[in-house]
């Protein structure tokens, strides 16, 4: 197999809203590469980047998945990575492995909230993007409306590079603004020159209007432009590779992924126009940055794992240094070897076997115990590449086996569904005994159980959780509790008189004012441990009791028959005493809410809030049109408030949330 270096190699992840066409133009570059002899489709389930079953399944991408090919001598690699919120951890992982962005959105429906998130993400990032209109065969499809919406959402950096030409409704011709040359496509997707409209002043005004982004890049193109000279080819090129690899250009390419049509001419825009890994850094873990070159140690990192049943775990790893061989055995940092079983290459599922990888390139290993995030190196130079960010799970759900199960089971399969997927989270709340598993929304926990059972052959259900409630009492009383029992031999006998109330501490406190000696010493531990003990279980809902005080006042013993079980048992009656006539009150956990909300809809989840028994406490201007809220609420109140948020915000929102503290729930509030 064919080795590649960084300067050849241009790592690319496909993003954008879900449907707007990243698998198949994936699917149309690789047939158009020549890696395919017929084009694959989702809705047929037969695409090379969509194989998993669920995938096929659903007809969307849930994982990131990778294709290799060759353009004119150089390698992309293309991540296709899913466009559905739930799992955007997917474009996380493709992020991290890749150079460049390409955003693709559908001529048809335009700009949507999966488009913004996907730019926003990848200019946190610092990566290079490009912009691909799909779908032009696609009835309705509109280019102009489209690229105005672009320019009018991410501003002028937005800048035509293929364009088409559809005076008369259907697309006729796509032209390449670079070389202002039009061209028709037949059936399978075979260029032919045509002639260039003659008339079509748009055309001229995009023109000049690339012509003025490249001018921008460079002092020497700035005056070329104010002395009205037309760039050359070679000028035009090069001036938006510079803009794109400083961000202050965005190319726009349009295509038609069914029919091949602008296929080719953005493939050439990829190898032409987007950076190659050594045009990039990555930083390390002490905020220093790592370049890629092939001629030190070899460091790379793993950005990506999958859990296979069969062939166990496999590790995508991107190589930033040196190389990486078939018999290499690399270390963790903190230097621990860390053998695989074979490296290979990957496009889609095929793996085919290599004996080495260079710098810049995108691989994976089997059988490696390193996991997402890790930095695998060669012993000479164990410093760590900085880890990665996903987001966090807001939306929990119990996990209960169906007709019972191997509990060691699940929980190794568990184990393994997190190495492959970092945006779930798996709790064993120990209060409520509950296994609690966590992620982005519900389609991904629907995901999660349908892996459990084709992975690990698993059958499990996903509930509501339960909350975890506490009492506390209102009154201040005092109880007299006597225990005594005579069956043969010694009795038992405990006496005690005690007085509760309520206390600002979050547990029971006990304290003792005896004097005299009418108890001893030696009984207190025994007291405090019987009140202790009933306190686990309240009177109302059977949750523990806290913010109470208990005060031993006085008691009696008797000298034969009194034992630490008596006086236990004595206390913990004068607790159930207490309970029935203190006043009893139910508290609830309330959270600490920070929600990402879009500018125009904050009144619209500040009401949500608010008849969840909310309150938003402050908001910060967070910039690109977005707006963070503090707030607190009910922990019952927030279960599905990630399903609510989404829904309102379509999809910009976001939220986290912590436990703040206790409180007393509202008359009237159900109790979940």
């Amino acid at each position: 197999m064919k080795t590649f270096k960084a300067d050849n190699i241009r790592n690319v992840v496909l993003a954008g809203h879900g449907g707007s066409g990243k698998t198949a133009l994936a699917e149309a570059m690789l047939f158009k590469c020549g890696l395919t002899d017929r084009m694959g489709n989702t809705a047929e389930g037969n695409t090379i980047c969509d194989f998993d079953a669920e995938e096929i399944k659903r007809k969307i991408s849930i994982n990131a998945s990778i294709a290799n090919m060759t353009w004119n001598d150089i390698k992309i690699n293309v991540i296709d990575a899913p466009g559905q919120f739930d799992f955007v951890g997917g474009l996380h992982e493709g992020i991290r492995a890749a150079e460049s962005v390409i955003i693709t959105v559908n001529g048809k429906d335009g700009v949507c909230p999966g488009t913004i998130k996907s730019y926003q993400l990848a200019a946190k990032s610092n990566k290079a993007c490009m912009m691909a209109v799909t779908c032009m065969e696609v009835e309705n499809s509109d280019f102009y409306r489209v690229f105005t919406q672009m320019k009018t959402v991410f501003g002028p950096s937005v800048c035509p590079i293929v364009v088409p030409y559809d005076k008369n409704g259907p697309v006729e011709a796509y032209i390449n603004l670079l070389t202002m040359k039009a061209y028709k496509y037949d059936k399978k997707g075979v260029p032919t020159e045509v002639e260039m409209p003659a008339s079509e002043n748009r055309i001229a005004g995009l023109r000049a209007a690339m012509a003025e982004a490249v001018a921008e890049t460079n002092e020497e193109f700035m005056d070329k432009f104010f002395m009205e000279e037309e760039f050359t080819q070679e000028e035009l090129v090069k001036g938006i590779h510079d803009g794109v690899a400083s961000g202050t250009i965005t190319p726009v390419v349009c295509c038609a992924n069914d029919t091949l049509s602008g296929v080719d001419m953005l493939l050439d825009a990829v190898t032409k126009m987007l950076p190659s890994p050594n045009e990039r850094k990555l930083e390390t873990i002490d905020g220093n940055s790592a370049d890629y070159d092939e001629n030190k140690p070899f460091k790379g990192i793993v950005f990506k794992t999958v859990a296979d049943p069969f062939v166990g775990k496999i590790s995508y790893v991107k190589v930033v240094q040196g190389k990486l061989t078939a018999k290499s055995v690399p270390v963790s940092t903190s230097g621990a070897e860390l053998r695989f079983g074979k490296l290979v290459t990957v496009c889609g599922k095929k793996q085919e076997e290599a004996a080495e990888v260079w710098a810049g390139d995108l691989c994976a290993v089997t059988k490696m115990e390193a996991n997402t995030g890790d930095t695998i190196c060669d012993p000479a130079d164990t410093k760590a590449l900085a880890g990665m960010e996903f987001p966090r799970a807001c939306y929990f759900r119990t996990l209960k086996l169906i007709r019972g199960g191997d509990e060691g089971k699940l929980s190794t399969a568990i184990k393994r569904l997190l190495e492959e997927d970092r945006t779930l989270e798996y709790v064993h709340n120990h209060e409520t005994h509950e296994r609690l598993i966590g992620g982005l929304g519900e389609q991904h926990l629907d995901v999660t159980a349908a892996k459990l059972k084709a992975k690990f052959g698993l059958d499990v259900e996903m509930v509501a959780p339960k909350v975890a409630y506490r009492e506390a009492i209102k009154k201040k009383v005092t109880i007299e509790s006597k225990y005594k029992k005579q069956s043969g031999g010694h009795g038992q006998y405990g006496h005690v008189k005690i007085e509760f109330e309520p206390y600002e501490g979050d547990e029971l406190l006990f304290e003792e004012k005896i004097f005299g000696g009418s108890v001893p010493k030696n009984f207190f531990p025994a007291i405090e441990k019987g009140l202790q003990e009933a306190a686990e279980k309240g009177s109302i809902g059977g949750y523990p009791v806290v913010r109470m005080k208990a005060t031993l006042l006085d008691g009696s013993y008797h000298p034969v028959d009194s034992s630490e079980m008596a006086f236990k048992t004595a206390a913990s009656m004068a607790f159930k005493d207490c309970m029935k006539i203190a006043e009893p009150y139910l508290l609830e956990p309330i959270q600490s809410l920070k929600v990402l909300v879009p500018d125009d809809k904050q009144g619209d989840i500040m009401s949500v809030l608010s008849k969840r028994r909310g309150s938003v406490l402050g908001m910060n201007s967070m910039g690109d049109g977005m707006t963070e809220l503090i707030a607190e609420a009910p922990e019952a109140e927030m279960l599905d408030f990630a399903l609510v948020l989404r829904q309102i915000t379509q999809g910009l929102g976001e939220f986290s949330a912590e436990f703040a503290r206790y409180a007393m729930l509202a008359v009237g509030a159900a109790v979940k």
